[in-house]
């Protein structure tokens, strides 16, 4: 017996942890030894009930798709399947599933008494995952037996807990729009704070300005009265009888006569132009209008008028430009101290104020395109008619084309504004063995000039003996982009299809820099005031900002276009410009690394229609045929011109046959160069 004892302790399921010749244990370890006793045995009875319910499972399972049986049928060998299943496997064999024996659907009857423990087990599981409310509800359906006082307090219960919920559900939606509430009135309160700033700064500016204008009007006054006196003297000096002397009646001259007698040779002028004012009406209001009224040109009025309506067509973009000058003008002076937030001009201007009187001058000055010249890029031995890229030398007097027409024409622009149209001939003009994308003058060397061509091949050309000084032949694709460095005139910058950019220097045959970047370049740029920063711009959408010195990486990357950049341009050392096919001009601040603007109004979807820039105005070509001219500060287009077709099988003009292909603006000039792809070039000059 022992030794059965010993094998059951063994076992170890059901037997306490003590050893049972301890009998010496108190009556405490007796009572947590048969709780452990009967913790263990309910443990294991679940475990058994588990597995019972797991193998009546198993049992209740489909022998051919391993569900639940559904619609139990049973057959004449005592196997039960879901009839849909059993049907369809006799339709193929005639046998058992589970024993192969004999079967066929004669040999089938319904299992009804399956059926029947299915539909209430079904019930029971549904019972079991139902909520206490759908419970509550299936008992009272199924005439569960009730009191009344039962009801009437499961209704008082019911009630609570509806008042309760509804209280609770209260409370979240007021804390909830309290919680609105409050950031509404956060965020109104800061927008209000802005506005009063808003309102603070014009107030300040309006005082300002019409300081000025009194300030203009008291010196236009003092002017006029001056040189009424001026008149006035002159007249009087012109018309003083001369003295007689009365003992000989001889004419006496007066001081003034001596003195303009003296002048030999000049007397009788000088009397001419001394009687010839002798209306001082006449003189004063010569004088007020030449004091800046609008009466001094019969068109000023007119002008005046224009520029109003200007303003007016774009307010809005102009109030954001003015609160943003004069806001960032504000964060700059409280960075920097109460300082310079008190500096005006010499006008009694604010910074912010000095800032957008500009950009309100320039904007408003100008509202169209006006065409100075016109010539054919193309010739009876060249089809193609595109041009690709327009560049003015360093001094702006030549300007150099390239296209398709695997041709280099040098014009000399004080020739093309001046002579008639027929008499158009570039006075260089230099052939290349591929079609050209881009072209740069060297900005030292005058008759430098480099291309760029379809072959890959990067040339630099001397423009005086009409032949190539170097060719570089690195690239394996198509070059799309091609500048000189502004600042060390020997090195110059290149961009391909084969994702490469590479760096070249005028004095070496190989590169001394290559860039290996992920998508095609379509544009390289170097920063005017520096050789080692270059922009790119790539078919990735993003403008890559490198600093040469270190090329693991950019030194910053631009996104915001949704397609291919097609453009890179410096406006200044910090402001960066970029054209894409997603219809759009960006501006980037490649100093902070931000977004400045964004300009919208051309298309250009697929195709290269050029940009340019200066300091004050973006310009760029459009798939409508037309160029658009954007102010850096206003997102919407300042001009445009639309290029006439005078294709004879396109005699409506259609905008959609041809596109701006090039764009070049003559610097610190309003005057314009540009090309559509017919090949017809157009000098054109901003106008009011």
């Amino acid at each position: 017996m022992g030794g059965g004892g010993g094998e059951r302790n063994s076992m170890g399921v059901l037997v306490p942890t003590v050893n049972a010749g301890e009998t010496s244990a108190p009556a405490g370890a007796e009572t947590e030894t048969e709780a452990a006793v009967v913790g263990t045995e309910v443990v294991v009875v679940t475990e058994r009930v588990a597995e019972e319910e797991e193998e009546v499972d198993k049992d209740i399972l489909c022998p051919i798709c391993m569900q639940i049986i559904k619609d139990a049928f049973l057959t004449a060998c005592g196997h039960s399947f879901c009839y849909m299943c059993i049907v369809t496997h006799l339709q193929n064999k005639s046998d058992c599933p589970c024993c192969s024996h004999y079967l066929t659907t004669n040999h089938l009857y319904p299992n009804f008494l399956l059926n029947k423990l299915l539909m209430k087990r079904s019930a029971r599981q549904m019972t079991k995952s139902a909520t206490p409310v759908e419970q509550l509800r299936q008992a009272i359906q199924q005439g569960c037996e009730v009191s009344v006082k039962e009801l009437d307090n499961l209704l008082s219960l019911l009630m609570d807990k509806k008042r309760k919920m509804e209280q609770e559900e209260a409370e979240t939606n007021l804390q909830i729009l309290l919680e609105f509430l409050q950031c509404l009135k956060k965020q109104k309160v800061e927008e209000l704070t802005e506005i009063q700033n808003d309102l603070q700064y014009i107030k300040e500016d309006i005082n300002a300005v019409e300081k000025r204008r009194i300030e203009l009007y008291r010196t236009r006054g003092r002017y006029s009265a001056k040189m009424r006196t001026l008149v006035d003297d002159s007249s009087a000096m012109t018309v003083r009888p001369p003295l007689r002397d009365e003992g000989s009646g001889a004419i006496v001259s007066s001081p003034v006569n001596l003195q303009e007698q003296g002048r030999a040779g000049t007397s009788q002028t000088r009397n001419t132009d001394t009687r010839a004012p002798r209306n001082p009406q006449i003189v004063q209001r010569k004088d007020d209008n030449q004091g800046g009224s609008d009466s001094q040109d019969p068109n000023q009025p007119g002008k005046s008028l224009a520029r109003k309506r200007r303003v007016h067509a774009q307010f809005n973009e102009l109030q954001d430009c003015y609160l943003q000058k004069r806001r960032y003008w504000a964060r700059q002076s409280q960075k920097q101290g109460e300082r310079v937030a008190n500096i005006m001009n010499r006008e009694g201007y604010s910074a912010g104020l000095e800032d957008f009187q500009s950009v309100l001058s320039t904007f408003t000055r100008y509202s169209s395109l006006r065409v100075v010249a016109e010539l054919r890029h193309s010739d009876i031995f060249h089809s193609a008619n595109i041009v690709s890229s327009i560049e003015f030398d360093r001094d702006d007097e030549l300007f150099a084309t390239a296209g398709v027409s695997r041709r280099i024409k040098v014009f000399e622009f004080s020739s093309v504004v001046n002579e008639p149209a027929d008499a158009q001939c570039p006075v260089v003009e230099m052939s290349t063995r591929s079609k050209l994308s881009c072209l740069s003058w060297n900005n030292y060397t005058k008759n430098h000039l480099a291309s760029s061509d379809y072959e890959g091949i990067v040339t630099v050309w001397d423009v005086t003996t009409r032949q190539s000084v170097m060719e570089y032949e690195e690239h394996e694709k198509r070059a799309w982009s091609v500048d000189f460095c502004r600042t060390e005139p020997s090195m110059l910058v290149s961009g391909s299809d084969d994702c490469k950019v590479k760096v070249w220097c005028t004095k070496q045959e190989a590169s001394v820099l290559t860039i290996d970047m992920k998508a095609n370049i379509c544009s390289v740029k170097y920063n005017p005031g520096s050789s080692a920063h270059i922009a790119v711009g790539s078919a990735d959408h993003h403008v890559h900002y490198y600093d040469l010195r270190n090329i693991s990486q950019p030194l910053y990357i631009f996104s915001g276009h949704r397609k291919a950049v097609s453009y890179v341009k410096f406006l200044s050392n910090y402001e960066l410009a970029s054209a894409s096919t997603d219809s759009t001009l960006r501006l980037w601040d490649v100093n902070e690394n931000v977004p400045l603007r964004t300009f919208k109004g051309h298309t250009n979807e697929k195709n290269f229609v050029g940009l340019t820039v200066n300091s004050e105005y973006l310009a760029c070509g459009s798939e409508t045929n037309e160029v658009f001219v954007y102010h850096k500060a206003i997102s919407k287009p300042a001009a445009r011109h639309r290029f006439v077709s005078d294709d004879q099988n396109d005699p409506d003009g259609e905008m959609g046959s041809f596109f701006i292909s090039a764009v070049c603006w003559k610097r610190d000039s309003p005057t314009i160069v540009t090309a559509n792809s017919q090949g017809t070039i157009k000098a054109l000059v901003l106008a009011a």
